[in-house]
This record gives structure tokens, C-alpha cells and sequence, in this order.
């Protein structure tokens, strides 16, 4: 069987992390221990972790004899991976993680505030508006690698990215999982998954939440961590005379200490229910075809808010 076999490609904020970490602790299966590699979302500026096949195969080497898979969640958005992840594992089993997508909107929204890089407008409804002046190229963030992670629309309109792999794997090679059923059910959910991917079903895990909304304490922090000075990196090479590996390893784990102590876990304000449903009926043709597509009444998702 080639390796890697499956493949978790989305959406964002939709559970992928959470599954991965569940999965991976099944003695049979194999994730890397760093879940978005991006390696086949070509058309998308993402953040590359493997630049040659050479590359990204390595990073299942630990996995050998196991059923590998990985998750990065720009591989629904992205119009090429799908076709990519086919001509590299034809054979490969798709799984798709969707949320109501104005929440998913307004998580992922979070997220990038969260990262202090992506976004820098704190107001979702300011940032949903800016979304248009944003594809011309204006009000993007000086540090945004990744200008097409703030078209939020783009990634919460569905029905063309699921449909894209739909015809690329056949339906039988695909799973999709709605965020809802997936915490409402994690024990049956899980379970189909293991059965999906071709691992015993009959295994047991605790689910206790993942990537839960969080924020930072203090932003220039979180900006100095993210985007050390030059000279403090240059001055570590005289004041720990070690290898470049070691060095690297060593800030890694400094600056992974520094953004837990800048970090508050804490619920996310309730969206105004005038803006939530004016994006549900921007959404709504889609998410009815959606429904069509993958046979699911999501009428909820169209009810407006009380």
C-alpha cells in the first residue's frame, strides 16, 4: 500500500487537528507529528515543509508498516491539490471536515488574530468587509505570507471543493464528516474513521477538546516571538557556541514556552445574530447545493438566530 494513504484536507477549524491527534494514538495508524506539510496545495502560497516528493515521503519513515495519512487543511480550498494527491496515491482515502461555515468563518477569523500575523483587524465584520478590497491586493497585513487565508467567503463556500474531489476520488474514496456529528458522536464518528482509513474500529481514546479558541495576552509579545530580531539571533551564535541543529532546536522550545505563557484559553463572543444571518443568506445557494451533494439536510444552518 503507498504511503501516505489518507489524506484529512479540511476545512480549517472544522476538527482536523482533533482528529488527527485521535487517530495517531491507534497503534496502527502513523500522522506526523507536524500535521499541515502543504506539500500539495501548489497553488497556494502556504508555508512549505517538504520541497521535493524525496522530502515529503520522509516524513512518514517513522510510519513504516502502519497506515500513514496526514492533515492539512488547505487541501479542500486548494483547486490543485486534489488532482495532486491523486496523481501521487490514486488509491487514497479523502476525508473532509465541514462546520457551519459562518462559525467556521469566525473561528478561522480567531485563529489568524491568535497566529499575529494573518490578521491584524480585530473586528470580524471589518475584516468580512475588507474582503474585496483584499482580493485587489489592499489592506493586506504587512507580514500576511498567505493574502488568499483572509477571502474568507472562499473557504466557507463548500459545494465546489467537495464536488472537486468527489469527481477526482469517486464518493466511495471520500468521507465526510460535519463538525456537529463529530462532537455530538465522537465514539461512533471516530470508529467509521478508523473503519474509513482500514484500521481496527474496535479501538478506544479518550476525546477531550483540541485547538479551543484562545487568545494572546499581549501582542507585541507575540509578534517578537513569532519574528525574532536578527540580532538576537545573530548574538545567540556567539553566546552558545553549538551546532546550527541544536541552536534552532533550543529557540524552538524558548519560543514555544514564551507563547503558552502568552496565552489565554477563552470563549469567543457570540457573534451579532443581524451579521450572522445576513453571511447564512449570502451563503445559502451554496449550502443548499451542498446539502444536494453530500445528501445531508442542513437546514439548520439556514435557520436565523434568535
Amino acid at each position: 500500500m503507498l504511503q501516505p494513504s489518507f489524506f484529512i484536507v479540511g476545512a480549517p477549524k472544522c476538527g482536523t487537528t482533533a482528529l488527527c491527534k485521535y487517530l495517531n494514538r491507534h497503534p496502527e495508524v502513523f500522522i506526523p507529528q507536524l500535521k499541515e506539510i502543504h506539500y500539495f496545495d501548489t497553488d497556494l502560497r502556504s508555508k512549505k515543509h517538504a520541497n521535493s516528493l524525496e522530502d515529503y515521503v520522509a516524513f512518514f519513515a517513522e510510519g513504516q508498516g502502519k497506515i500513514c495519512g496526514e492533515g492539512s487543511p488547505t487541501y479542500l480550498y486548494s483547486k490543485t491539490a486534489a488532482q495532486e494527491i491523486h496523481e501521487f496515491n490514486p488509491d487514497a482515502k479523502i476525508i473532509i471536515m465541514l462546520r457551519e461555515p459562518v462559525e467556521m468563518m469566525y473561528s478561522f477569523h480567531s485563529q489568524h488574530l491568535f497566529n499575529g500575523s494573518s490578521e491584524t483587524v480585530q473586528d470580524f465584520e471589518v475584516a468580512i468587509n475588507l474582503e474585496s478590497a483584499r482580493k485587489q491586493g489592499h489592506d493586506i497585513p504587512a507580514r500576511c505570507r498567505e493574502p488568499q487565508v483572509l477571502f474568507y467567503r472562499e473557504f466557507a463556500r463548500y459545494a465546489d471543493q467537495v464536488e472537486r474531489y468527489f469527481k477526482t476520488f469517486g464518493r466511495d474514496h471520500v468521507k465526510v464528516i460535519l463538525f456537529e456529528d463529530f462532537i455530538k458522536n465522537s465514539t461512533k464518528t471516530f470508529e467509521e474513521t478508523l473503519q474509513f482509513v482500514g484500521a481496527n474500529p474496535e479501538f478506544k481514546t479518550d476525546f477531550t477538546a483540541k485547538n479551543s479558541n484562545k487568545k494572546i495576552r499581549n501582542t507585541w509579545l507575540q509578534t517578537l516571538i513569532k519574528y525574532p530580531p536578527s540580532r538576537v539571533l545573530e548574538v545567540g551564535k556567539y553566546l552558545l557556541p553549538i551546532p546550527q541543529s541544536m541552536r534552532r532546536a533550543l529557540l524552538e522550545g524558548v519560543k514555544a514556552k514564551l507563547k503558552r505563557l502568552n496565552t489565554q484559553k477563552t470563549p469567543r463572543k457570540a457573534l451579532a445574530p443581524e451579521l450572522r444571518y445576513r453571511l447564512m443568506q449570502e451563503l445559502e445557494p451554496d449550502t443548499r447545493r451542498l446539502a444536494d451533494l453530500i445528501e445531508r439536510d442542513l437546514s439548520h444552518w439556514l435557520r436565523k438566530p434568535i
